[in-house]
């Protein structure tokens, strides 16, 4: 039986007393496609249309990382230890390797696990992200940090801090709300705890080093794409330009009248361009202009 989104069940799988939460589906053909969330996401924070069209010709795997929504454990409090508890994860699951898509915070853990286990990862797609230490990511404004942290986030929520405001952005936005929650057994909420760990973990994250600001993507030699919404408020979008002048093998699409949720936005779009980059096709991005990678001082 092939499963989708809907209909995958949530399975469980123990490592180093961590019992993690995921679910697998689509088709065994070639490197699966390992998804890591963003700040508070579980397993179903995902939108459908993006995991059955990445689904249709390859194994898609959603993940929560230790103590997140279903998965038991400590949760976290750094990148760094997050990365590892994807890598203990994915060596008790057993693909040789595979490929990541990181979205948001799940982009700074994917950048980890690239470096710290070149030879599992070999490909990686970095969604709405920026490096550490990146332009304008040593703290949320404070409107984007309110809507962030409400105790049970609702659709108006989502709609500030991952659509545009215009009209079809906020559009786009509702459908993709009514897509996250067709499925019936909807996975846990994140905890409190989780939440203040991953915070911690973003902070950290986003103060800017003393010296070689973005030396180490220069680490990252894997095949890299880099997807932003035109105006980013989570992860300001000049980051992910950083990304691919700094990243040695990085293609850049930036989606127009867009936000933080740019893959929600244009699902069919992104998949299919994520669909030739996994099967290294060329998908016809250009990169534009200049970004040192010693450290920009542009602002939001």
């Amino acid at each position: 039986m092939t499963y989708s989104h809907e209909t995958a069940p949530t399975q469980f799988i123990e490592a180093n007393g961590v019992r993690y939460a995921y679910r697998h589906f689509g088709l065994a053909n070639g490197p699966p496609i390992v998804l890591l969330q963003h700040f508070r996401g579980g397993l179903d924070n995902w939108d459908p249309l993006v995991t059955d069209g990445l689904g249709r010709d390859r194994a898609v795997i959603l993940f929560n990382n230790a103590g997140v929504a279903s998965s038991s454990g400590e949760p976290a409090d750094t990148v760094p230890a997050m990365a590892k508890h994807v890598t203990k994860f994915l060596n008790a699951l057993g693909p040789n390797q595979v490929d990541l898509l990181g979205f948001s915070l799940g982009g700074f853990v994917a950048q980890q696990v690239a470096i710290d286990s070149p030879n599992l990862i070999r490909r990686l797609i970095l969604a709405g992200t920026g490096p550490q230490g990146g332009e304008g990511m040593q703290g949320f404004e404070p409107k984007v940090a309110a809507h962030a942290a409400q105790e049970t986030p609702g659709v108006e929520n989502f709609l500030y801090l991952f659509f545009s405001p215009s009209e079809k952005s906020q559009a786009a936005g509702r459908a993709f709300w009514r897509r996250r929650h067709k499925r019936q057994d909807q996975d846990i909420p994140s905890s409190k705890r989780a939440m203040e760990a991953q915070a911690a973990a973003i902070a950290n994250w986003g103060v800017v080093p003393k010296t070689d600001r973005y030396a180490y993507l220069k680490k990252i030699q894997q095949p890299v794409l880099v997807v932003n919404g035109h105006r980013d408020i989570m992860v300001p979008t000049i980051n992910s330009f950083i990304l691919q002048q700094c990243i040695p093998n990085a293609t850049l699409v930036i989606y127009p009248d867009s936000g933080h949720g740019a893959i929600f936005q244009y699902p069919e779009l992104f998949v299919s361009q994520a669909r030739l980059f996994l099967s290294n096709q060329p998908i016809g991005a250009v990169s534009r202009g200049k970004i040192g990678c010693h450290g920009s001082q542009q602002r939001r």
